[in-house]
């Protein structure tokens, strides 16, 4: 399958809900494939567009064991005809995340975590051309200025009428894209997964110019990436028995509680447009409930 076909969806449903009381819309780019679905698909787009144009018969990521980037590139790069490498931080491990991966033609890698460190130094990326054999190398979690590109286009699939527009920030390039593309009248709350300030710095020098009516909330992240309480589950659970709606405890689940801590706060009007952006990642429930012994739903 040609790149532009593979990454040309349709359509992407938004779902209404009632939660806590706040009634508000749900953009479900979870629903758009079955494996490389929410942002991801976004992010990708312009890269495996860059690697067709020139001729690339592999493409190289890094990332996680229980990287959704990782699994995204994976099944992308299958459907579109190329080879898939990652370069996995840590001691080589099997998981269901690495499991689907594989399972779509990957070719894994695991390196100690001070190596990984310096995945991006020149004389590194040098190194890894010549031993794969000159790959296409899109970096961790896909942000670059190519994802920023595709996630912009987000908003092809949000209608103007919504005037605040939630998201949660990882590495930033599903935001930056949202922030570059919206209109005038449109607000971006972005809910930070990582821990500290500094994501507002980082967001700024991604989004990559001046722009305004944003906001990044770094107080719901429950101790910093792919960290949680009980608190969070508990919230994650109530939100699918009440909307039927499946969140995970990294990315979609903290966005989601942000959202609705600042509806408590009153710091969001019921008059809003609200839309908030499910970003996907549900593969990632697997091995969270294998590995902690929970249950969450991820369908």
């Amino acid at each position: 399958m040609s790149v532009k076909k593979f990454f040309s969806p349709e359509d992407v449903p938004i779902q209404r809900v009632q939660f806590a009381g706040l009634i508000f819309d749900i953009l479900r780019l979870d629903k758009i494939h079955s494996g490389a679905s929410g942002n991801k698909f976004f992010k990708l787009k312009y890269n495996f567009l860059e690697a067709e144009k020139k001729g690339y018969k592999k493409v190289l990521t890094f990332g996680g064991a229980f990287s959704n980037h990782i699994v995204a590139t994976a099944i992308s790069a299958k459907a579109c005809g190329f080879k898939s490498i990652a370069i996995i931080r840590g001691e080589e491990v099997i998981n269901p995340t690495l499991n689907l991966a594989k399972k779509h033609g990957m070719e894994l890698h695991f390196i100690d975590r001070a190596e990984y460190r310096n995945q991006d130094h020149p004389d590194s990326i040098s190194e890894i051309q010549t031993r794969f054999q000159n790959p296409y190398i899109i970096p961790e979690g896909g942000t670059n200025r190519k994802a920023i590109l595709g996630t912009a286009e987000i908003h092809d699939f949000i209608p103007k009428h919504y005037n605040l527009i939630s998201a949660c920030f990882g590495t930033g390039g599903t935001l930056a894209g949202l922030i570059n593309g919206k209109a005038n009248h449109q607000k971006i709350l972005g809910v930070s997964v990582l821990k500290g300030d500094w994501v507002k710095d980082e967001l700024k020098s991604i989004v990559g110019k001046e722009t305004n009516n944003w906001e990044l909330s770094s107080q719901y992240h429950f101790g910093g990436y792919a960290k949680w309480k009980p608190e969070l589950i508990d919230f994650i659970k109530e939100f699918y028995e009440k909307t039927a709606v499946p969140l995970d405890p990294i990315y979609t689940g903290k966005m989601m509680y942000g959202l609705m801590m600042e509806w408590k706060k009153d710091n969001i009007s019921s008059d809003d447009h609200i839309l908030a952006v499910h970003s996907g990642g549900l593969q990632g429930i697997v091995g969270f409930n294998e590995r902690f012994g929970f249950d969450l739903d991820d369908k």
